[in-house]
């Protein structure tokens, strides 16, 4: 008897649930209440151990009938918190019971006294408003601001406003009534507010109706030093960079903490739309980094020539649409022969990017000029002697080639100094790494090798056609007179010579020392190649020794397709050299001669 009373314990004086209650409260069942709160009018305002009395726990569960029942006996259950400090307001909503909560709200329409079971903030900080847009309930957080509107002004313990979680989801209605209400916050996480949050959505109708009505917050940075307009950058938000422009286009000029303007940013992502939209606002756009420096010329803002420019940071970050949007860009034409604190133009870092396209970008236009050297008397070409063996050959031919073309008279160009500059690379360069590289050739060859020997080997005892029975030539081979068959022989037998020859030298050869590398590179390569070639030519000989009486069309079909895969394999080895020379409008045998001494040791480690 004494479990079905009230009793007092150690939830702060108020008295525990009667077991009745909580069973009727979590399954719903609500017409027995009536009767026990009759009999004992302070029965509904027991608590369990966390607090929450039969309005919580029936809300937590979704029961509409019983709540409406409870409240219409007892209304002060609305007021009542948690150890959470939720109410069931509160609860209704972050549960996702939207109904319910839109009910509840009904019942504190209109009674001033229950209007801070409306404005509740839970542990955290979230009141009803926060959790209905956050969990999309857009109708109740209408009816929210409608009927409290100070729901707008509360923050969470994690700096987020009602308005800046309406703007990350998108709820542009919301957004237009709360900016209506004066004192409405507009905070976020980590110093942003909801013009940030417009940003990084690229939302630019919400930016728009923000900048109308809170103009201030385009020059209020989170605690990066990070504005809207440099975070609508960041994400590449072309639409609402436009915007924020459009209201107010002295923007553009922005700088962040470490002086370095918007343009900047944009050249490092190579965002040309970026760009564009900058210098349409902003003819006059800063193209490198802005320091404070008392000048009584100039005031106290000055670019610095200490970091590179826009046209510079393209480059490096090998950007080529960016690169031609400043070549052909008017107000930029300056950059293309400026120079850094080394002295170095955007020319000199597109050599040393190894990058032909840059590179041709940049001569294509008649300003350039490929003849300014750097404080150390290095000219662009000379950036070249960088590029070691490890590094992409094609590209350092035409390159070569490009720069050629446009200082025909620059020593540096000439292949005996470039050798110089990269031998003197090479020996700064790791020996590790290049014992690493030769011990990978080594295995990958030795094992073709010993691929090759087996096969042939195997071909040598299946001869085709097998060998005869008859008496007198018991054992051998069938087709030994034909001449196919003599061919298939020769060229079975060099093959897998030459292939044990290579496994030889990969296995027992003096590896350690550069000289012998060198020359056992190139002996493997070539007699691989040709142990290759020998074993297909065995198999077309070898077949055609057996079709060529009967089905005499397919094998010299057969022996056609081998003569073809001569020509294609040589045709594919030789393709990437091919291309580029078509491209520089040179034959092959031009470029053959021109590099063929300072590639050969590069081709032989690659």
């Amino acid at each position: 008897m004494a479990a079905n009373t009230p009793t007092t314990d150690g939830t702060g004086g108020q008295s525990a649930m009667d077991e009745r209650i909580l069973k009727a409260a979590t399954s719903g069942i609500f017409w027995d209440i009536e009767v026990l709160a009759t009999k004992s009018p302070s029965i509904l305002l027991g608590v369990t151990p966390q607090g929450n009395n039969c309005l919580h726990i029936s809300t937590i569960h979704g029961h509409e009938e019983f709540c409406l029942y409870a409240l219409a006996l007892e209304r002060s259950l609305l007021e009542n918190v948690n150890c959470e400090n939720e109410t069931p307001l509160v609860i209704a909503v972050s549960l996702g019971h939207a109904s319910l909560a839109s009910k509840l709200l009904q019942q504190c329409c209109g009674r001033p006294r229950l209007s801070r079971a409306i404005l509740q903030q839970d542990r955290y900080g979230f009141n009803a408003l926060h959790h209905a847009i956050r969990n999309g309930h857009k109708q109740l957080a209408l009816d929210l601001i409608a009927e409290e509107p100070a729901l707008s002004g509360a923050v969470t313990r994690y700096n987020e406003s009602p308005m800046f979680i309406a703007v990350m989801r998108n709820f542009v209605d919301v957004l237009e009534n709360l900016l209506d209400i004066v004192d409405s916050s507009h905070m976020g996480q980590y110093g942003c507010h909801a013009l940030h949050a417009a940003a990084r959505n690229g939302n630019k109708d919400i930016a728009l109706q923000i900048m109308k009505k809170r103009p201030r917050l385009a020059t209020e940075a989170d605690w990066d030093g990070i504005t809207p307009l440099r975070m609508a950058i960041s994400y590449n938000k072309v639409d609402v960079l436009q915007v924020l422009l459009e209201q107010r286009s002295s923007l553009a000029y922005e700088t962040d903490k470490d002086g370095y303007p918007l343009l900047y940013s944009a050249a490092t992502r190579g965002q040309v739309d970026v760009a564009r939209a900058l210098l349409k606002f902003c003819p006059d756009a800063f193209y490198c980094r802005l320091v404070i420096e008392k000048s009584p010329i100039i005031g106290e803002s000055s670019l610095s020539g200490d970091t590179l420019t826009c046209l510079q940071i393209a480059v490096k970050n090998g950007h080529l649409e960016f690169v031609k949007f400043i070549l052909q860009t008017r107000q930029l034409r300056k950059l293309i022969n400026m120079q850094d604190k080394v002295g170095r133009t955007a020319l000199h870092y597109a050599v040393e990017q190894c990058d032909p396209r840059l590179v041709a970008a940049l001569l294509s236009h008649g300003s350039i000029d490929p003849t300014i050297l750097d404080n150390r008397g290095n000219s662009a070409a000379s950036q070249l002697s960088s590029i070691t063996i490890v590094d992409k050959t094609l590209d350092w031919k035409e390159v070569h080639v490009l720069m050629s073309k446009a200082d025909p008279n620059d020593d540096d160009i000439s292949l005996y100094n470039l050798r110089k500059g990269a031998k003197k690379q090479e020996n700064i360069r790791s020996r590790r790494q290049r014992e690493s590289m030769t011990q990978k050739y080594r295995s990958n060859t030795s094992l073709v090798a010993i691929l090759l020997a087996t096969i042939t080997f195997t071909a040598a005892f299946t001869l085709p056609g097998g060998y005869s029975s008859d008496s007198g030539n018991a054992g051998l081979a069938t087709m030994s007179g034909k001449v196919t068959f003599i061919v298939f022989l020769i060229f079975d037998t060099l093959a897998m010579c030459s292939a044990f020859v290579v496994a030889f030298i990969c296995l027992m050869g003096k590896w350690e020392d550069d000289k012998f590398t060198t020359c056992y590179i190139f002996v493997t390569k070539k007699l691989t190649w040709f142990a290759y070639l020998a074993t297909v030519t065995a198999f077309s000989t070898g077949l055609y020794t057996v079709l060529a009486p009967r089905i005499h069309w397919l094998a010299i079909l057969i022996c056609s397709l081998v003569a073809f895969f001569f020509i294609l394999t040589i045709f594919i080895a030789k393709w990437p050299s091919l291309k580029l020379s078509f491209r520089l409008g040179q034959t092959w045998h031009d470029l053959e001669l021109k590099f063929l001494q300072w590639f050969d040791l590069q081709f032989q480690f690659q």
